[in-house]
This record gives structure tokens, sequence and C-alpha cells, in this order.
């Protein structure tokens, strides 16, 4: 599998993106990852690179996008930080990847059993962690059920999962809420905006659509 060209990369629209990653995790759950020669796609792309789609996922070493989705060399932009949320910095990262380098997707992805959500049940503090951990608090509290306190907690890891999977409809909200960019070129069909959780017991991804 060659690596992806100026002209390759322009013919994908953005729900074909969202195909190829669906295609991608397909390939991973079923273990039959697509044949590459990464070393040769590092010869291809080093004149420049034409992703397709940009991850933003969590630092989780479960939860590698590269590998859950079965992409390549010069396939993906990939962002990450605890708890999969946006910041000034990563949304500058995004528009880059879609205004300058021409990627046709952003995609948000949680994950099942996040130890950033459970921080953020928890309200875990501890150096740093704590003002990181409050980028994720909204996401807590919007979450109704269970009313009872006992169980809003990491223990109770439906919880934790419903968190979770709030946080990435919350971290869209914020992309185009803060990013003009990003919202114009959504709105303009350039590029789609979506979010997804990958559930680390399986390998799968379900891309919320």
């Amino acid at each position: 599998m060659k690596a992806l060209t100026k002209e390759t990369q322009a013919a994908i629209t953005p729900h074909k993106a969202v195909q190829l990653l669906k295609e991608g995790n397909q390939r991973f759950v079923n273990n039959k990852k697509a044949g590459r020669d990464l070393l040769e796609q590092v010869g291809d792309t080093k004149s420049g690179q034409f992703p397709f789609a940009t991850i933003l996922s969590c630092i989780d070493s479960r939860v590698s996008s590269e590998l859950i989705f079965d992409q390549g060399i010069g396939d993906i932009f990939s962002a990450r930080v605890a708890g999969n949320f946006v910041n000034e910095d990563i949304l500058g990262s995004m528009e880059f990847a879609c205004k300058l380098a021409g990627t046709k997707l952003v995609l948000v992805l949680g994950h099942t059993s996040c130890g950033a959500v459970k921080g953020a049940c928890d309200d875990a503090k501890m150096g740093n962690l704590t003002a990181l951990i409050s980028k994720i608090k909204p996401a807590v509290e919007a979450v109704a059920e269970p009313a009872d306190a006992a169980l809003r907690n990491s223990k109770n890891i439906d919880f934790v999962n419903e968190v979770a999977v709030k946080n990435v409809h919350m971290t869209i909200d914020n992309i185009r809420k803060e990013s003009e960019v990003l919202h114009e070129m959504e709105d303009q069909g350039e590029i789609l905006i979506l979010g997804g959780m990958y559930d680390i017991n399986n390998g799968k991804v379900t891309i919320f659509e």
C-alpha cells in the first residue's frame, strides 16, 4: 500500500475518510492488517505529507490511532492528551491539519475505562493533573444519572464510560465554538467533525454519525 499523495488525498471526501477509518478498524479487529512497507512510505513522504484524517485521542497506551485504524506513515495526524479534550494548542494543530494540510475529517476519540475520566469522576488532585482533570469535570457534571453520589465515581464503570462519551460530545461542541476556521470548513462541507469510542475490551471503534 502506497503512501497518500496530493492527488489521492484530494480524491478523498469527508465521508470517504470516515469509511477508510471504519475499514481500517475492521482489519485491526480481524487481525488482517493491510500490506504496507513502512520504510517505503517513509521514502514516499520525505518531500511532503497528505493525511486524510486528524484524530484527537487519549494518551492511553492501548489507544494508538495508527494501530487501531490500521494506518501507515503519512495517513493521519494524531493529537493526544489524557482525556482527549481541546485547548488552544490542539485547536491550532487541527486548523493546520485541515486548512493547510488538507485532512477531511476531525475525529475525537474517547475510550472505555479512561483513567483521566476516572480521575475526573473522583475529583482527583495531584500536581498539574489537577488542572488537566478540571477540563473533563464539566462532562462529569453533565451526566445526570446516577443521582446517588455514592455511585458517581470510578468504581462505577458504566458511569465512567457515560462520562467518556459525554466528554467526546462536549469536546466536539468546543471545537465548533472555539475554532471559526473548523466551524466554517464544516459548514462548507470541506470536513466532517465526528466523535467515537474505542472499546479496550475488543479493539472495536464506534463512530458517532
